[in-house]
């Protein structure tokens, strides 16, 4: 429908016109509406129309007399010379409600003080074009009620002092400091009630002033004002205008960290960006949280680990609203999930005044290093500082690399000293006389005798029979799938052969590395809901079986209390920030692709907590839907008995181009022209990948918004293409997004779709299968929701299912490891593949984390670096200590 048709179309009811995304009408070619179609009109909405430019909003100026209320939200095509047409041909205005519009300046406000003497209600956010000049010609021309001005930075003390002499009626302002506050006392002194909304910048001086100033006050109501200084002293009758006081967790007015970012064009490198921010020491972020010092342990000024006491302290409180950010399937470059899940959590906490906090994933040195750079975010939306974040962080990494490396010298050692020695004698070893002449078991002794149903407490009350069960473990080497780990890309350590020392008598056997975050402990850490629970899982880990077929664990091993001391800082989560002040929590990092690719459930606990109801808790899903939304839904939180209210898709017109048939993606390596040009054809094409993610995404029973995030060669038309073909695949919402240029303010409408999506959900928490499914059934009903038509086991997949079941693991949820480049087992195999066949070449379980995982394909598990990886890039200046070329 073309843009004069819908008008027509809804100028039956002659007096109310609202027009919302669906308007193509360009500024240069075609004209909103005749006169004769406006003449009768008094309000009219113009919300996300960016084609609508001045010249169609000239007609409206010239022909709409009666003109009342006008809207213009994110109309980015409308400038100064529509606003003085509206002004000068619509003197009846009486609301005017303007966001986002950045043609409009001062000329245009100007154009309203001095025609529109009938404007009550005025609202100008984020104009950043519209300062001073423009507020002294309203205080002249209009008598207000209502003013708010949100997000325009060039409104100073001139322009407040101005209003608060001029509009002697006002009762709602925002953003005011204690110079307009004084001046709005002296000259407001019949004010019976005002509402202050996200005046940041008042004191208690200001507030003081207002009181005593305005003696027939009688309501005052305060909404996200951070007051500074508390020396304040109301008497009983004032006592009402203080705001009012939730629970000490629950309440954040308006984080006093939030900073104000200075964005540049073109946008400069990440680290560059990161350096130029000077973070808040991490006491005042824990501060704006509610946390006091005994809450947490500083590492350093800007990180601190957040203590899993706080849940115990906060038991029973609400939580706020859960929002998962995954993707369509990416392509090599990935689509900016970590960045639209930070820049999402700006807008909420530095533009929409919300209580939230991120909850991200720990970065793996192995790609940081590698290819594809760190995972702080990019642009104006980046966890600082970025280093810190990409690097050691608080070192949870290197204790679970020291914990996977000692469970496995622990198998080793274990195959070694029982192939030397008899029965007597290992057991002899394993539980030796004290100066007493006494025996007695260790605590994790106790959990293997109870594995094997001995009820003796005293080792001497043995029989041989029962210290033959206890002491051997009679580990099958061929059946170990434990590996040692380390934090690097490393493809020389795929395979290699160990025990070929002079002194290990021959037992040599072949095995391999990991990369550490492919470690089942990191992926235990991720699950764990206590340290109890971790202690548990831990020692339920299991590395083999032995020589009969019974799984040998951790426990078994008598290794898993030692690991858990190792583990016992790391359960954790580490406390950042954003470049824009909000809190982050940083915690676990198991890769999508071969395990199940999200942060901590403790960290996210922790944060729904903290934020409290109608705060918002944002965390992110590694790669596409597919992967990393799916085993969120299906395992995390199975496990963690939480429910996401939103799930957020993120899209982009590059991978949407790649999987409408475009050229290959490949990192390193310029991308082809089709990607720098316009082809909306090409777009749509890639689009039925989108739609496959909205529709598996909405199954679950949450609601969907799709994020654009926007990159600079996107073209309008691309854009309007991919917004409708999300919504016609049932999206609750699609917002163009452009918070890597602009931070928070650019994903404002992310934002807001997220925070209406939250509020209206209609369904509860829907799991894709029912974990008493036997285990091909429940891998079978993942592979359809990829669009394959059956499932094909190898030979080895076929025992290890018969194994597990057997062992009584048939119960846990299913993990697949997969390539994240497509929706099948074929990376190169783009859009919405179907009636394919999945093959199963092996699975193998993490029963420790919980969960069964099949191998789709090969999946390598330790990365290779490329020919020319990221470290060529990263140094440091010696003399400020600031590190460079991080990304």
């Amino acid at each position: 429908m073309s843009s004069r048709m819908f008008v027509q179309t809804v100028l039956s009811f002659k007096t109310h016109i609202l027009c919302k995304h669906g308007a193509n009408t360009s500024s240069k070619s075609s004209h909103f509406c005749s006169y004769s179609d406006t003449k009768n009109l008094t309000e009219l909405a113009l919300l996300y129309c960016h084609r609508i430019g001045d010249v169609s909003l000239l007609e409206v100026g010239q022909g709409c007399k009666f003109l009342q209320v006008l809207h213009l939200v994110d109309c980015s095509s409308i400038g100064d010379d529509a606003m003085c047409s509206i002004a000068s041909g619509c003197r009846n205005l009486k609301k005017l409600h303007i966001r986002r519009c950045y043609k409009i300046g001062n000329k245009g406000i100007i154009a309203v003080g001095k025609h529109c003497t009938s404007l009550t209600d005025l609202s100008i956010r984020f104009c950043d074009r519209v300062g001073d000049g423009a507020f002294t010609a309203i205080a002249e021309g209009c008598s207000l009620y209502s003013l708010t001005v949100s997000g325009c930075h060039r409104i100073g003390d001139a322009g407040e002092i101005s209003i608060a002499r001029g509009c002697p009626q006002l009762c709602h302002l925002d953003n005011l400091g204690d110079v307009a506050m004084a001046e709005l006392g002296e000259n407001c002194t019949s004010l019976k009630e005002i509402v202050l909304s996200h005046c940041r910048k008042i004191t208690d001086v200001g507030l003081t002033l207002l009181v005593k100033s305005c003696t027939m006050l009688e309501f005052c109501q305060m909404v996200y004002c951070a007051v500074k200084q508390t020396s304040l002293v109301f008497s009983d009758s004032e006592s009402l205008f203080l705001p009012k006081t939730e629970s000490q967790f629950n309440t954040m007015s308006s984080s006093t960290t939030v900073r104000k970012l200075e964005v540049v064009s073109p946008v400069p490198a990440d680290i560059d960006i990161a350096n130029s921010v000077e973070p808040v020491h991490i006491s005042q972020i824990a501060k704006d949280l509610n946390l006091s010092p005994n809450h947490y342990d500083l590492y350093g000024k800007y990180k601190a680990k957040v203590l899993l006491s706080v849940l115990d302290e906060l038991e029973g409180s609400q939580d706020g609203y859960y929002v998962v950010v995954g993707g369509i399937t990416p392509t090599p470059l990935g689509e900016g999930k970590s960045t639209t899940t930070v820049g999402l959590c700006q807008a909420l906490g530095a533009f929409l005044d919300k209580k939230v906090v991120t909850c991200v994933r720990q970065p793996s040195q192995g790609p940081t290093f590698g290819i594809k750079g760190g995972a702080a975010g990019g642009g104006y939306s980046q966890v600082i500082p970025m280093d810190e974040f990409n690097l050691h962080l608080t070192g949870d990494i290197h204790a679970i690399t020291a914990a996977n490396n000692l469970l496995a010298a622990a198998i080793d050692t274990r195959i070694f000293h029982e192939s030397t020695q008899s029965d007597k004698a290992l057991f002899n070893r394993l539980c030796p006389p004290n100066k007493e002449g006494k025996r007695s078991f260790s605590d994790v002794m106790f959990r293997r005798l109870k594995k094997l149903g001995i009820s003796k407490t005293n080792p001497d009350d043995l029989t041989p029979e029962e210290v033959n069960k206890f002491a051997r473990l009679d580990i099958d080497p061929n059946s170990i799938t434990w590996r040692r780990v380390m934090d690097i890309n490393d493809r020389f350590l795929r395979k290699i052969t160990i025990g070929q020392g002079p002194d290990e008598k021959g037992m040599v056997r072949e095995t391999a590395f990991d990369i550490s975050v492919a470690s089942e402990i990191m992926a235990v850490l991720a699950l764990t809901t206590s340290l109890a629970d971790m202690r548990e899982r831990l020692g339920k880990m299991v590395i083999g079986n032995s020589k009969s077929g019974d799984p040998v664990t951790a426990d078994d091993l008598g290794v898993g209390g030692a690991l858990t001391v190792l583990m016992k800082d790391a359960i954790h989560p580490t406390l950042m920030q954003t470049l824009e002040g909000t809190p982050v929590l940083v915690h676990a990092g198991p890769f999508a692709n071969i395990a199940h690719g999200n942060s901590s459930i403790v960290a996210d606990k922790i944060a729904l907590k903290l934020v409290g109801p109608g705060g918002f808790v944002v965390t992110e899903a590694g790669f596409g839907a597919d992967i990393g939304a799916e085993k969120f839904m299906n395992i995390k939180c199975r496990y963690s008995g939480l429910t996401p209210q939103c799930a957020i898709i993120v899209a982009t017109i590059r991978a949407l181009k790649m999987h409408g048939g475009g050229p290959a993606v490949v990192a390193g390596k310029p991308l082809d022209h089709a990607y720098l040009t316009e082809n909306v054809a090409l777009v749509e094409a890639g689009c039925v990948n989108m739609a496959r993610h909205i529709s598996n995404t909405k199954s679950y029973g949450v609601n969907v918004v799709v994020a654009i995030n926007m990159f600079s060669t996107d073209t309008e038309a691309e854009l309007n293409a991919v917004r409708s073909a999300a919504l016609a695949a049932g999206a609750y919402d699609a917002v163009i997004c452009t918070h890597h240029a602009h931070g928070g303010k650019g994903a404002v409408d992310l934002g807001i779709a997220v925070q209406k999506a939250c509020e209206n959900v209609t369904q509860p928490l829907k799991f894709l299968y029912p974990l008493d499914l036997s285990i091909k059934e429940k891998i079978e009903a993942i592979a359809r929701s990829y669009g394959a038509s059956g499932v094909e086991y190898s030979e080895q997949a076929e025992k290890k299912i018969e194994m597990y079941s057997k062992q009584g693991f048939s119960g846990l949820p299913i993990c697949m490891a997969k390539t994240q480049y497509s929706f099948s087992d074929n990376a190169a195999a783009k859009g919405a593949p179907s009636g394919f066949v999945l093959p199963i070449r092996d699975v193998r379980a993490s029963i420790g984390a919980g969960f069964i995982y099949p191998l789709v394909g090969t999946m390598s598990t330790m990365p290779g670096l490329p020919t020319r990886p990221c470290f060529y890039d990263i140094d440091i200046d010696t003399t400020t200590g600031k590190v460079t070329g991080l990304s």
